[in-house]
């Protein structure tokens, strides 16, 4: 007992582990934020796009890259040795020749590695020491050049992306505008000028065309402040803040080729130079040594690392710091971590989270371009119910004349039989006998008397034989009704043309729909572009069943009505003749036994008329083409009737698939307001 519970007990802990919705926990901050409005974007219903995942995905590792700074300003001013400053190492080409031609991309790496970007789109990996051969503006190869990335690893880039533009005065236009472009998206800018060319006219007009609307993110450092005296320095910065001021939140003096120099030899950098040469050579010595047991073949090299070390920690630093703080170096760290990271950090988020705005603006729009579509094929089958109603009346108007006319044609056929007929009825003498009684005795007396016969052979000869007017009444009559037949079965087809042929220009164009913006959902299109192709399937079809039904129904009524007519007139001439025969025949018997009380009949035309009517069905036949609810009404009136229920179940059924869509939009619009 206790191991079957044990067993119920293992299944339900695995059924809840398999089945139960796990809330999901995303991280604090930007990213996570990212992360949840991603999870609601790429949810199923909405079939999202590779596209979609894919700039989801690059927006978070947008937030998750480091701040980028721009180093920029004019051709000779000290940016690369300012970078190699900042970065404590001689990574940047420097020279007294302008060289930097290509923005330059220093990005935080696991070693150090120069990537070539093409304006092709390929790309390749060089050794770091061969960046100046592709920065250099004066050699014709470097045009096929978008730009290059720096990989380091030193930790300010784990923080922090520098990015060194071509200047503002770059002889490449094409490079000018790239600099202006990264001026704008970077979270912050370092102007630099040389200390001594500051504040000239040609740098003003520069400032004023490229850097004005930068003016909380853009710090000025005035370069190479070691050239000038104390008082010199404050003299330029002052007037340099005054002339600039618009331009820059902070100008700051600094000497790149002191803060490089004291840098490079700080314990920090000493050490992490030290062991990233022990670290390579211990790979090199490994390699070279495969299959050893013991690390005793790098016993020397380690030792030697080990004394050098601690020849670093005991280093005096004194003269380094003072050469550091001098090189007002700190200044420059301090406005990057105290004003630039925070705006970045904030520019940054309402930047992600705009564009996370557009990218819902973009799938609303997509689906508002498809609900759009629906509403046109709501608008078509609306429109279309005046011209298909008025049609079916149209089809009653002009066929009830029609079947006016064939029953005042069989009405003038009955009347023709019936005159005939009573033409037929002929006098004869016939006589009786009766029995008179007296005081003499009893005897019988015969008595003639006037009685009818019809002359049916007369009749016959007269309507059937020698003349063929009636059989040709027939047949008129009956191909009139099947002219009649053919035409309304035509006249239903083309109540269903009318919405068939609205539908299918309705069709043509959004069985080629495609998506405008690439992040959208291919298969939402590509079901909107199934949904039209199908459109007979989906909508057409349930009209044309009933429209085919309901000629179906008229076929069968006309051929029934067909066969009351093809009925031989002869046979039913005949069996009328035989009535008033039997009728004059009993009403003699009657007046040979009484009479005075009885009478011989003589058939009037009208009662001849009347019975060849009942036996020709022509109560039904009446009933079929001349009274006013006659079978053609009642078909015509079923069919708008009818037609008016599809049409509305068609219109509800079109605005169900556009309110899947509606009900998409709103959530999308909630996701929107959460961002």
């Amino acid at each position: 007992m206790s191991a079957n519970l044990n067993i119920l007990k293992s299944f339900v802990n695995e059924y809840k582990d398999t089945y139960s919705l796990q809330e999901v926990v995303y991280e604090d901050g930007l990213v996570g934020d990212i992360k949840k409005i991603q999870t609601k974007l790429l949810d199923e219903k909405f079939l999202p796009s590779n596209q979609l995942e894919s700039i989801l995905k690059k927006q978070i590792r947008r937030a998750r890259y480091p701040m980028e700074i721009a180093i920029t300003g004019q051709f000779s001013s000290g940016k690369s040795t300012f970078l190699n400053a900042l970065l404590s190492r001689n990574i940047l080409p420097t020279g007294i020749t302008p060289v930097t031609s290509k923005v330059n991309f220093i990005n935080y790496g696991e070693e150090y590695k120069l990537k070539i970007t093409y304006y092709s789109g390929a790309q390749e990996f060089a050794p770091i020491e061969s960046i100046a051969d592709f920065t250099d503006q004066r050699q014709d190869e470097m045009k096929d050049i978008k730009y290059l990335t720096l990989y380091a690893p030193m930790d300010i880039l784990k923080d922090i992306s520098f990015v060194d533009t071509p200047g503002l005065n770059s002889q490449s236009q094409s490079d000018t505008e790239t600099t202006r472009k990264v001026l704008r998206d970077v979270g912050g800018i370092i102007w630099l000028t040389l200390i001594d060319n500051a504040g000239k006219l040609s740098e003003a007009e520069v400032l004023d065309e490229y850097m004005q609307h930068f003016k909380n993110k853009s710090l000025c450092v005035l370069n190479q402040k070691d050239k000038l005296t104390p008082e010199q320095v404050e003299t330029t910065t002052n007037y340099v803040k005054e002339k600039f001021g618009k331009y820059f939140a902070q100008v700051t003096p600094i000497s790149a080729r002191m803060a490089l120099e004291s840098r490079a030899l700080q314990k920090n950098v000493l050490l992490k130079d030290s062991f990233d040469a022990i670290t390579k050579e211990f790979k090199k010595e490994l390699n070279n040594n495969i299959g050893v047991s013991s690390l005793e073949f790098f016993k020397d090299s380690f030792e030697e690392f080990h004394k050098k070390v601690e020849e670093i920690n005991s280093k005096d630093m004194s003269n380094d710091m003072k050469l550091l703080k001098e090189s007002n170096i700190n200044e420059v760290l301090s406005f990057i971590e105290n004003t630039i990271r925070p705006q970045a950090a904030e520019a940054k988020e309402f930047a992600i989270k705009k564009d996370l705005r557009g990218i819902c603006d973009i799938l609303i729009k997509e689906y508002e371009t498809i609900t759009k579509i629906y509403d046109a094929l709501i608008e078509v089958l609306k429109n279309c119910e005046n011209n298909v109603i008025e049609h079916f009346e149209n089809i009653y108007k002009k066929n009830s004349k029609e079947l006016f006319n064939i029953y005042n044609s069989l009405e003038s056929i009955m009347e023709k039989i019936a005159h005939e007929t009573y033409k037929g009825i002929k006098k004869r003498t016939n006589n009786r006998f009766e029995e008179t009684k007296s005081f003499i005795g009893s005897k019988i007396e015969k008595y003639d008397y006037e009685t009818y016969w019809i002359d049916s052979d007369s009749i016959y000869k007269k309507l059937f034989y020698d003349d063929q007017t009636v059989d040709k009444m027939f047949k008129r009559s009956i191909k009139l009704l099947k002219n009649i037949e053919l035409d309304t079965d035509e006249a239903f087809r083309d109540a269903y043309n009318i919405i068939k042929n609205e539908v299918t220009k309705w069709q043509e164009p959004y069985e080629l729909i495609r998506k405008q913006r690439e992040i959208s959902s291919d298969l939402e299109f590509s079901n909107t572009r199934h949904f039209a192709a199908k459109v007979y399937e989906n909508v057409l079809k349930t009209y044309h069943t009933a429209i085919l039904e309901n000629i179906s129904a008229i076929r069968k009524k006309f051929a029934y009505f067909n066969g009351a007519l093809s009925y031989s007139y002869i046979q039913t001439t005949q069996a009328t003749i035989a009535h008033f025969e039997q009728q004059i025949l009993e009403s003699e018997e009657l007046y040979k036994k009484e009479p005075a009380k009885f009478s011989i009949t003589h058939p009037r035309e009208d009662e001849i008329v009347v019975k060849l009517k009942a036996n020709f069905g022509f109560e039904k036949i009446e009933d079929f083409l001349t009274s006013k609810r006659n079978y053609l009404f009642k078909i015509v009136k079923y069919s708008k009737e009818q037609y008016l229920e599809i049409n509305e179940d068609r219109i509800n059924f079109v605005r169900s698939r556009k309110e899947q869509y509606l009900e998409k939009i709103k959530d999308l619009e909630k996701i929107k307001e959460e961002i």
